[in-house]
């Protein structure tokens, strides 16, 4: 199992002893970024017969999806209007997301397949734990043969790869995986410098962050620029191309220091509630909690009175149901959606300092502001 979206304690030690002092060279095999228009120009399939627009799937694994990879699109999409988004589980039952909240998915696989024989149009698959499981990997593989645009966020690159849907194809990741990405996969040609790559009918992203501009990119696709841009706006978007820098993303032995020491913290490590109720914004929420759950010093709950909430876009969401003494109770965020994750690491900041917040944005591969 894969998880370049959490990186973990015993990298984190091996790192400390091995890396240069203040970064990490760029990813060996990998290409600067490609320039030709095959590989930026987005086109989604024709919606199938009977559709008056697209179907896209937002897919899940029930025992460990990426918090924001998959949230995230379903929220920007469902936000832009433009297309019928399902959430679809694995199996019946609750998602666990990682690091953070637990969710109900619209369907599962078995009952999306007995009902639209057709399948999807656009297929977004996450991060997620089990990468090579048989079952997942063919329906994936039976999406993009019915014709579905088949779309990675992060490191929901190894799935594709695994199902064998980048051979001969260029792709991008999440930093932290694409050398080895690269050992497995030498018929891909792994791009660095790019937010999101697409080359013909599979789009792949970057790190966690990406899914925004990913997702906007998607909508331009689908309904044109002036869509996105609406959608961009009511999100607080200011840019969603695909350019990007990766050099800024790397362990230095600085951070891992940072990282292992606030794993042995003398002051511990706490819980951060993200209060929620009926109407709540999932994309805020989601950039919340999956930031919080990454400086490790905190982890982040969801909670509220009910026993299930559910967000503004439709998202059904599993909270914890009452508070504990002592713990830390985030101010309800009302602001854009988007920029959630700025005053998410402002806070950091402030609370376990500037290093612990460097860290955070390195896990999400989300560039200084």
């Amino acid at each position: 199992m894969r998880q370049a979206f959490r990186i973990t304690i015993a990298t984190l030690a091996l790192a400390l002893f091995a890396l240069a002092a203040c970064s990490v060279p760029s990813t060996p095999g990998t290409t600067p970024g490609p320039d030709s228009q095959a590989a930026s120009a987005l086109q989604v399939p024709t919606p199938k017969a009977g559709r008056t627009r697209p179907l896209i799937v937002v897919l899940a694994d029930n025992a460990g999806t990426e918090t924001t990879d998959f949230v995230i699109p379903y929220g920007v999409l469902k936000e832009s209007r433009v297309a019928d988004v399902l959430a679809v589980s694995t199996e019946p039952g609750t998602i666990k997301l990682m690091p953070a909240l637990q969710v109900r998915a619209d369907t599962t696989t078995a009952e999306f397949d007995a009902s639209t024989p057709d399948g999807a149009d656009i297929l977004i698959v996450p991060a997620m734990h089990r990468t090579d499981r048989p079952s997942l990997l063919a329906w994936v593989r039976a999406q993009s043969a019915k014709g579905a645009l088949v779309v990675s966020i992060c490191d929901g690159a190894w799935i594709l790869a695994n199902a064998g849907l980048l051979r001969d194809r260029m792709a991008t990741s999440h930093w932290y995986s694409l050398s080895e990405l690269k050992k497995q996969n030498p018929n891909t040609t792994w791009v660095r410098n790019r937010r999101y790559v697409i080359d013909r009918n599979v789009m792949t992203t970057t790190g966690v962050s990406a899914s925004i501009p990913a997702s906007l990119a998607l909508v331009d696709a689908i309904a044109g620029r002036a869509a996105a841009d609406a959608t961009a706006k009511r999100l607080g978007v200011a840019t969603w191309g695909p350019e990007h820098d990766s050099a800024p993303f790397g362990l230095s032995a600085g951070r891992v220091a940072v990282a292992v020491a606030n794993l042995l913290s003398f002051w511990g490590h706490e819980t951060v509630e993200v209060p929620v109720e009926d109407g709540f914004d999932e994309i805020g929420v989601a950039l919340t909690a999956d930031a919080w759950s990454r400086t490790y010093r905190s982890e982040a709950a969801a909670t509220s009175i009910a026993a299930m909430v559910r967000s503004r876009r439709g998202l059904l969401l599993i909270p914890a149901v009452a508070s504990r003494p002592g713990q830390q109770v985030l101010t309800s965020y009302t602001g854009a959606s988007a920029t959630a994750l700025d005053v998410a690491l402002e806070n950091i900041a402030s609370r376990y300092g500037v290093a612990t917040a460097d860290f955070v944005a390195l896990q999400l591969e989300y560039p200084e502001r």
